[in-house]
């Protein structure tokens, strides 16, 4: 049976700050060649460790702004005083080639992304209680008490919107979770619209139609 390629699906994974939603994604792409993550562009600065074009595109707040009035952004939004967007171009570029890809996001960007392709999928990633949330924050060594009470704050804000999610995942143990994950991804994959395209040639030969061409 021949397959064609289909088409890449937009997985949308949200979470709040320290629920491990970027360990989850790295072991997943380490894991599967055909998943990538959306690298995206950012006003604050590189922590250490980071690289650009990897993590982030690192721009100036004036870069930024003549990136996104000129629409290039797919989705953009502010979260804790720095702006975040995703390119137009290069999330289209990967879809097309067949790569699914995931953007690491919070609601406000899901949402946008959500009304542009409702196809999509949305994942959220919870901690299994606040206090491991907070302990979470406090080991990683990047901010101080001040600014892990206001992210706190807003992890309480992020998880409001729960219900928006397709999907919902507890990272209480890690290979669990990812094990969710996965299933996930393989479920989305089966979908009838992620289908058409690979298998339109066995459907055709099936019910002894000519094939059908794609738009």
């Amino acid at each position: 049976m021949n397959k064609q390629p289909s088409r890449g699906q937009l997985v949308i994974v949200s979470a709040p700050s320290g629920a491990g939603k970027t360990s989850l994604i790295k072991a997943l792409i380490e894991s599967d060649d055909r998943i990538e993550v959306s690298v995206s562009h950012t006003t604050r600065a590189m922590r250490p460790g980071e690289k650009n074009g990897e993590n982030y595109f690192f721009v100036s707040s004036a870069e930024f702004d003549t990136l996104r009035n000129d629409g290039a952004f797919f989705e953009w939004a502010e979260v804790f005083g720095h702006f975040y967007g995703t390119s137009v171009a290069q999330l289209e570029s990967r879809l097309s080639a067949g790569a699914d890809v995931i953007v690491e996001i919070d609601w406000q960007g899901a949402q946008q992304i959500r009304q542009l392709m409702p196809e999509s999928a949305w994942i959220f990633i919870l901690p299994p209680s606040v206090e491991a949330l907070k302990a979470r924050l406090e080991n990683r060594g990047q901010d101080d008490p001040g600014t892990i009470d206001v992210r706190m704050r807003a992890a309480r804000d992020e998880i409001s919107h729960w219900e928006e999610a397709d999907y919902l995942i507890v990272n209480e143990d890690f290979d669990t979770a990812l094990s969710q994950l996965k299933a996930v991804i393989k479920a989305q994959r089966l979908r009838t619209n992620q289908q058409r395209s690979a298998l339109n040639a066995l459907l055709c030969d099936l019910l002894g139609s000519a094939p059908r061409i794609e738009d």
